[in-house]
């Protein structure tokens, strides 16, 4: 097909974009968008669109039927898909996000019905720049992610794009970015996993993962590409099996983040902060152990590092606050096997020659306040090592962080039976409230929502030229502050994840002022806000989809206003048919 030819096809438009036959439209509104006896001719409420999505959700037997029909409601109506999620954001979250993507993730190749995202092969290669001129929209942020580690289930190939869908979903749900404004992004560089190359509905290209240099140099060109198509992109990575050469070569380059390492780091510190205000402890007396020394574990420990630092530890004594566990015992210097280089920073070498396998015999050795997992492995906080923290501590904090919530160290009803409703407890996974001792207890959430969105909208608003550590730490410390006066008194860790917007607001501000104080800002005129300013112009640039229908209902206000001044013939038959139009809607009604 010849350029000119290609030029002649329709505009390109992802169903994504979508919401131009919600039956809350008005009559006029319909007309502008030429949708009018598209839909029938009821004009809902709001409430009644929920009421008749939430009755459609509930007769969804299992979550990946809730997770499809989800999907489907924001291809068609994107709109009323987000304003479902602002109200029950609690509740849907789970369904698109973790754990329900994890399986969605799995049998992605078998439930794919429509394009979500784009997908750019290692067989792209040179041509990568081109293929992005494919997407129709502006993009002011991507998630993109090549498969090789989703959630605690491993290379899932192309599978993986569900992480970047459902993690862009909560960009717009919690932070307001514009759902047109964001890229999921999927990398094809092979796959190591057999059942899905040998699996006939398995859409990736069937060859091994490619090697690390190839994979860098399609890395290069792909950021290369990005930032030439849309110069102010945020990229965030996503599920790399080995996060740190890619965060290590770009994050200096271009406006990248890992939320694996420095996305989980940071909402484990923000509740990590109130948990040691709560324990009682003065930080200098924390020990941790980390059950867990991959990629997520070590970017956790190296923030926790940086908040103990700034409560007045040198960085040697903060780094000795923490023993890691992997899959062969401790991790020592001493210990025979080579080190991962990640691992080493915590690596020990006080421990006299002797070898900790067990996490039982670390505890009795390490006697710590602090018991982190981010093994993937579940149930391995088991009733004995929980109540050996319950024995040592009056508040042990107990943070089982690993997804899915199968993949849970432990769950918050064990934690809580076994130190005796006692234990500070954040989870990677939703849990659900317990009553114990007479009260109603409801477990931390150490869910990487409350602050990605803050770090994305935050970079997008400032125009960051880099992600710096600061605006990471930053993500953390405001929201620790983020709590009203109630979820302190109920000793909770995090904020009540029904106030996720306003959250995001705190958060946000925080990275633009770690932005503007570390000088990788381009939007000057920040500057000269003071906090409630600022804040005020973040509201006003987040996206509500409560919001969409009146700005329709403005342009054809105006529409209609410029007609009025039109000559005689051109306003009569304007208002006229405009006027029968909306009687003849209403007398339906």
């Amino acid at each position: 097909m010849s350029q000119s030819q290609a030029s002649d096809l329709p505009p390109r438009h992802l169903s994504t974009t979508s919401g131009d036959y919600c039956t809350s439209n008005p009559p006029e509104v319909r007309r502008y968008l030429k949708t009018y006896g598209l839909t029938p001719p009821a004009i809902e409420s709001f409430e009644v669109q929920t009421q008749r999505c939430l009755k459609l959700l509930a007769m969804k037997p299992t979550p990946i039927e809730k997770y499809q029909y989800l999907t489907h409601l924001r291809a068609t109506n994107v709109h009323l898909f987000y304003r479902l999620l602002a109200e029950n954001v609690k509740e849907l979250t789970p369904l698109i996000y973790t754990p329900t993507v994890g399986e969605a993730c799995v049998r992605w190749s078998e439930i794919f019905t429509q394009p979500e995202g784009l997908y750019l092969s290692y067989h792209d290669r040179g041509n990568l720049r081109q293929i992005l001129d494919n997407w129709p929209h502006k993009v002011e942020i991507t998630v993109l992610t090549d498969g090789s580690r989703i959630l605690g289930l491993g290379d899932l190939g192309v599978n993986g794009m569900g992480i970047p869908v459902g993690k862009l979903a909560l960009y717009t749900a919690c932070a307001g970015i514009r759902p047109d404004a964001t890229l999921p992004l999927t990398l094809d560089l092979g796959t190591n996993n057999k059942a899905l190359i040998e699996d006939p509905l398995y859409m990736g290209s069937r060859m091994p993962k490619v090697s690390a240099e190839q994979e860098r140099e399609f890395l290069d060109e792909l950021m290369a590409a990005l930032t030439d198509k849309w110069p102010e992109i945020v990229i965030q990575f996503e599920d790399f099996k080995n996060p740190f050469p890619a965060l290590e070569r770009y994050q200096n380059t271009y406006t990248m983040f890992n939320d694996d390492v420095q996305g989980t780091g940071a909402v484990i510190v923000g509740g990590f902060i109130n948990a040691v205000k709560a324990s009682g402890v003065p930080a200098k007396d924390h020990r941790a152990i980390f059950l867990g020394a991959g990629s997520a574990g070590v970017g956790v420990a190296k923030q926790i590092v940086e908040f103990f630092m700034k409560e007045g530890l040198t960085e040697e004594e903060a780094r000795r606050k923490f023993w890691f566990v992997d899959s062969n015992g401790l991790v020592t210097l001493d210990r025979g096997d080579k080190l991962a280089e990640h691992k080493v920073y915590f690596a020990r070498d006080d421990n006299n020659g002797r070898q900790y396998q067990s996490l039982s015999r670390l505890i009795d050795f390490v006697r710590p306040t602090i018991l982190m997992g981010l093994s993937t492995i579940g149930g391995a906080f088991t009733r004995e090592i929980l109540q050996k923290m319950a024995q040592l501590n009056d508040k042990p904090i107990i943070f089982p962080l690993s997804n899915p919530s199968s993949k849970s160290e432990c769950t918050f009803e064990e934690a809580v039976r076994n130190t005796e409703g006692r234990c500070l407890f954040a989870s990677g996974s939703p849990f659900p409230s317990l009553e114990y001792g007479g009260k109603l207890l409801t477990p931390g959430q150490g869910n990487n929502m409350y602050v990605f969105p803050g770090i994305g909208l935050g970079a997008i608003l400032s125009k960051a030229v880099s992600v710096t550590q600061d605006m990471i730490y930053a993500s953390a410390e405001y929201l620790s502050t983020s709590l009203n006066k109630q979820e302190v008194a109920d000793g909770w860790l995090y904020p009540d994840i029904r106030r996720i917007r306003e959250v995001s607001v705190v958060v946000t501000r925080g990275v633009i002022r770690a932005a503007q104080q570390n000088g990788v800002d381009r939007a000057l005129e920040l500057r000269t806000l003071n906090d409630e300013q600022l804040d005020a112009f973040i509201k006003s640039r987040m996206y509500d989809p409560f919001n969409e229908k009146e700005s329709i209902g403005d342009s054809v206000a105006q529409l209609m206003a410029t007609a009025s001044g039109m000559n005689g013939h051109a306003n009569g038959y304007t208002n006229g048919h405009t006027n029968g139009y909306a009687n003849g809607a209403s007398a339906h009604l």
